[in-house]
């Protein structure tokens, strides 16, 4: 996952502090579709939105998108985006949309607004799973998570988002003594980020509902905000009353996860379903179980009922949707999926359908009118024992469902399922769900070649070159999508020449690192937009560094305004140019401990919480300077008559080709002595074009066997042959293949 959390509180420490990892997420060129399964979806009507009915879809892409509803097509509205894993969990709650997340929070968004982060609540310490809120009473939200906790929100009280701070468990009260936890206030800036007050006097904490010892599933709520139902691993359903967080009942009969809950608007029935594939009705005034409904052949995840409460809608992990009469236990399999369901909701006579796919589909209901589907025939009694419906299903009676096809898809992009780093550290093989293979360069975002529905091994094997270059980068494809992780000083370590990536007019020896090209690339609109300020002078060695400087202490380049020309933090290599129609999205860690996403070109130059290592990279070219030597020995080769033209070892850039050092014996062989007179001890030809260099014969003082060029082969291992293209970094780590010193030997093929 993308947890781009603090290394911890390293006070009174010697331990150096990780620096903050940078990452880009690269988007798919349709990036109105989601990438990733859908985990949730919530539903506005006109009534409540004032002018049009609005579908919201949560995904493992980490965003969420809204969907216009109108005259019988869903059409994209707005994305939004700020979490950083996936989406878990979102519901309505009055013009608000409140969302949750892997990534340990909850937001909240305008339901109709452009799609920015109005809040941000923290006080989960692991993946948020699940959301319930009082239609009633629409400023009361509870969540639950993996961590076992259940949180009631007021959300007009949370004026603010609410951080717990990642690097200390405990704060230090007034008196010195180690106390409780407090919240930190924070605020959101005009980006939507997340800047820290110290408001202890003014924090706002949620209620707790302490008990569950295990992870937390599901939950629900009643309209008024008087009763909330969870359930989770422990296989049991807990009430409690949301407005003191205390316990009310505990109840036992599940025999697996509980997955799916639902409350009645009374609070007087509940419905749970769960991964023993029971759905079971309880009075929550008799606090026992008054029926249960064995219709799945496995997992139950999901459940939605009608607005009187007589039937419900079921889905889960045997990809099918059935629709029961709770009080005649009648059963009808409503339609199957090509993928297990997440989620369903029900809006007027649609079903709509959340599954591990990133399509979403809207199926006949007649909510209004359940009746309908059942005379339709296929209908069935429910059993009450959990293997009854496996086993009906074994013996052939599987029930045939009422709808073959959606009414409405809203399609999706296929989520990346596998992936595989090509050896120039550019490019990238992935294969989808559907079998397609393309091939990514991630310097600037793109895909350069879809090779469709064809194996991926092979092209992995067609693709194959041998290169060696360093591991730049880590990457992982969580969130259906590429995303690119970048950590300092690592990344900084590779380096290409400029002739390789066809940069017009370039000199042969001009190096780029790819680090450098690619942070100047994404932060090309950050650069724009910020303000310029004077310059100051920071070095690499600066005691600031090992913490988090903000922008405003960092050092900025002053832009020269007089001649019209652009900082050189704008001027990108057509190599490292990223898309602005589908462009990438960055996501890093504010100041307050808590990471953040948002597109490059919605970047407006007011985000200081952007890692001090990246902007000095990008503005101001300063980064720390890797080791891109390679050291190795160079001897005549078993046989040849060429005398020894070096003592000890040398040392040249890991990229240098082998052509270089076949000039440089030319050269040695010729002139008894490099032409630049740099000693034997380093290798300095690296920067020296060999055409010049080797251009000895109208040299005046030469003697007559000097004027002669002999032509030179460079082996490995004394056998092999090397190509003049092949960089020293390849040799040793395909040929060579040892752990000792490289050692190249040469030999005179001819002279002219």
């Amino acid at each position: 996952m993308h947890r781009v959390g603090s290394a911890g509180n390293t006070a009174g420490s010697s331990r150096p502090r990780k620096e903050k990892r940078f990452t880009y997420v690269l988007n798919d060129a349709d990036n109105k579709k989601h990438c990733a399964g859908i985990n949730c979806l919530s539903y506005l009507n006109a009534s409540a939105s004032g002018t049009s009915e609005y579908l919201f879809t949560g995904s493992r892409d980490g965003t969420l998108k809204r969907w216009e509803y109108q005259n019988g097509d869903a059409n994209f509205s707005a994305t939004f985006e700020s979490h950083v894993d996936w989406v878990n969990d979102a519901i309505i709650v009055g013009q608000n949309l409140v969302s949750c997340s892997s990534d340990t929070t909850l937001k909240v968004w305008n339901c109709l607004a452009d799609g920015a982060c109005t809040k941000t609540l923290r006080q989960h310490s692991d993946y948020v799973i699940c959301l319930a809120a009082a239609e009633k009473n629409s400023n009361i939200v509870a969540s639950g998570g993996l961590g076992g906790e259940v949180f009631i929100w007021d959300l007009d009280a949370a004026i603010a988002p609410i951080a717990k701070s990642v690097d200390a468990k405990e704060d230090e009260v007034p008196n010195g003594n180690s106390g409780p936890a407090l919240s930190t206030l924070c605020n959101v800036n005009s980006s939507g980020n997340i800047v820290s007050t110290n408001g202890k006097s003014h924090g706002y904490s949620p209620i707790a509902a302490k008990g569950h010892k295990d992870s937390v599933y599901a939950l629900d709520m009643n309209d008024t905000g008087t009763l909330l139902v969870s359930g989770g691993t422990e296989k049991v359903v807990r009430v409690w009353d949301p407005r003191t967080g205390s316990k009310n009942m505990k109840l036992r009969g599940h025999t697996d996860n509980i997955r799916a809950l639902l409350i009645d608007s009374t609070g007087r029935y509940c419905l749970s379903g769960s991964s023993d594939s029971m759905i079971r009705l309880w009075d929550l005034g008799q606090q026992r179980c008054v029926h249960s409904y064995a219709v799945h052949t496995d997992s139950v995840w999901a459940l939605a009922s009608t607005p009187s409460f007589g039937h419900v809608y079921s889905g889960g992990r045997d990809q099918s949707v059935y629709l029961t009469d709770l009080s005649t236990r009648e059963s009808v399999l409503l339609c199957t999926n090509e993928h297990p369901i997440l989620q369903l909701s029900l809006q007027d006579d649609t079903i709509w359908v959340a599954t591990t796919d990133s399509s979403v589909y809207g199926w006949p209901a007649e909510g209004q009118t359940p009746q309908k589907v059942f005379q339709k025939g296929g209908s069935f009694l429910a059993g009450n024992l959990s293997f009854s419906r496996a086993r009906a299903s074994l013996e052939g009676s599987a029930p045939v469902p009422v709808y073959k096809e959606p009414s409405f898809t809203i399609p999706g992009v296929p989520a990346i399922v596998q992936h595989e780093i090509m050896n120039n550290r550019r490019h990238v093989l992935t294969k989808d769900t559907v079998g397609s293979v393309k091939l990514w360069e991630i310097t600037r975002g793109a895909v350069i070649e879809d090779f469709g529905k064809v194996s991926f091994d092979d092209k992995k094997k067609e693709l194959f070159e041998m290169v060696s270059i360093p591991a730049w980068f880590t990457m992982d494809a969580r969130l259906g999508c590429l995303s690119v992780h970048l950590d300092t000083p690592q990344c900084f370590s590779a380096e290409i020449y400029a002739v390789d990536l066809n940069v017009t007019g370039a000199q042969e020896d001009l190096k780029i690192n790819l680090a450098h090209e690619t942070l100047r690339g994404l932060l090309v609109h950050w650069s724009k937009r910020r303000p310029k300020l004077g310059q100051h002078s920071l070095s690499n060695g600066d005691s600031s560094i090992g913490k988090d400087v903000s922008l405003k202490n960092l050092p900025h380049p002053r832009s020269d305004v007089d001649d019209g020309s652009e900082n050189h933090a704008n001027n990108v290599l057509p190599s490292f140019e990223f898309s602005t129609v589908s462009p990438p999205s960055i996501i890093t860690e504010s100041s307050s401990g808590g990471p953040w996403r948002k597109r490059i070109t919605d970047l407006d130059g007011t985000e200081d919480d952007l890692p001090w290592w990246c902007v000095d990279c990008a503005e101001n070219g300063r980064f720390p300077k890797e080791n891109t030597k390679c050291g190795f020995y160079l001897h005549p080769a078993e046989g040849s008559p060429a005398p020894n033209i070096t003592q000890g070892k040398l040392s040249a850039p890991r990229i240098l080709r082998v052509l270089k050092v076949a000039n440089y014996v030319v050269e040695k062989l010729v002139l008894e002595k490099p032409l630049d007179g740099s000693p034997d001890s380093t290798f300095a030809m690296g920067l020296t074009s060999g055409t010049s260099a080797l251009d000895s014969s109208s040299r005046p003082g030469l003697k007559p066997w000097q004027k002669l060029k002999p032509s030179v082969e460079i082996l490995c291992n004394n056998q092999q042959v090397l190509s003049p293209e092949m960089s020293l970094a390849t040799v040793r780590t395909y040929i060579w293949k040892k752990p000792e010193d490289l050692i190249l030997n040469y030999r005179v093929v001819q002279s002219r």
